[in-house]
């Protein structure tokens, strides 16, 4: 559908008029036009958090291992973050796991219920410098000890098996991305939309943005509103219809008339 999407224009400096195929005719050729709505903020987004998530894992990974390793970070010095007993054991048995995840964990003997990050995945540290930068108090240990929660609960319900992407981590890329998506009211020229559309046509999730919010919206079925006909009355059909009320509803209207006035009593004199 949306390889085979036409550039209309900008229309308000929000969003990208397009056309959109929605069936396939005999001859194998895209047809159907729905008239759509795409939020170029929403859209800049969703392509934005994507490429963010490939450049968030290491490009060679373990030869035969079949597993996807996160770019980390070092960080000096370490966190402290307190944790339960029961999270320090879980924590030091599934370490390995974490490495994957980019979360490097030192267990010190000198406390049962702290831990030690060394490294961390490095979107964290990329987030920390942006807040920094404007003004704003430090988020890495907040976010690490959010990460470790998370996983946690997952390596006490899964027992270390890996899924997708963490939470935690694609939150921190999701606000990346909309940082520094395109807005509302930034001028495109007809190039920059098509080709904000022709990267939109190659995302795993074209249709939300980062948040999970739409973004497209369908307007109209254009072939359906160049079809539509205006209803003609049937003039025939309603003559038939005068006919037959002239014969039978005016007699039924006399018989009743004439009923009624059977059943009244006379009216009194004065």
């Amino acid at each position: 559908m949306i390889p085979s999407m036409q550039v209309l224009q900008q229309v308000d400096k929000k969003f990208i008029a397009c056309l959109m195929s929605t069936k396939t005719e005999e001859n194998g050729e895209a047809g159907g036009n729905l008239l759509v709505l795409v939020d170029q903020h929403a859209a800049h987004e969703r392509i934005r958090l994507e490429q963010l998530i490939i450049d968030s894992y290491e490009k060679q990974q373990p030869q035969g291992s079949g597993r996807k390793k996160l770019l980390a970070s070092t960080v000096s010095p370490p966190l402290e973050i307190t944790v339960t007993e029961e999270q320090r054991r879980l924590l030091r048995c599934y370490h390995k796991n974490l490495e994957d995840l980019g979360l490097g964990i030192l267990f010190p003997d000198t406390s049962d219920s702290l831990v030690l990050v060394g490294e961390v995945p490095l979107c964290f540290v990329e987030r920390e410098a942006n807040e920094l930068r404007r003004g704003r108090s430090t988020v890495t240990k907040s976010i690490v000890e959010e990460f470790l929660r998370e996983q946690v609960e997952l390596l006490q319900t899964t027992g270390g098996v890996q899924g997708t992407l963490p939470l935690t981590v694609q939150k921190v890329l999701a606000s990346q991305a909309c940082h520094g998506a395109i807005k509302f009211n930034d001028g495109l020229s007809l190039e920059e939309s098509y080709r904000l559309i022709e990267a939109l046509s190659r995302c795993q999730l074209p249709f939300q943005c980062a948040h999970g919010r739409p973004s497209m919206l369908p307007l109209a079925d254009m072939d359906h509103l160049e079809q539509e006909k205006q209803i003609k009355p049937n003039l025939a059909k309603l003559r038939k219809m005068a006919q037959a009320w002239r014969l039978f509803g005016k007699a039924e209207g006399c018989d009743t008339r004439q009923s009624l006035h059977a059943s009244m009593p006379p009216c009194e004199p004065p």
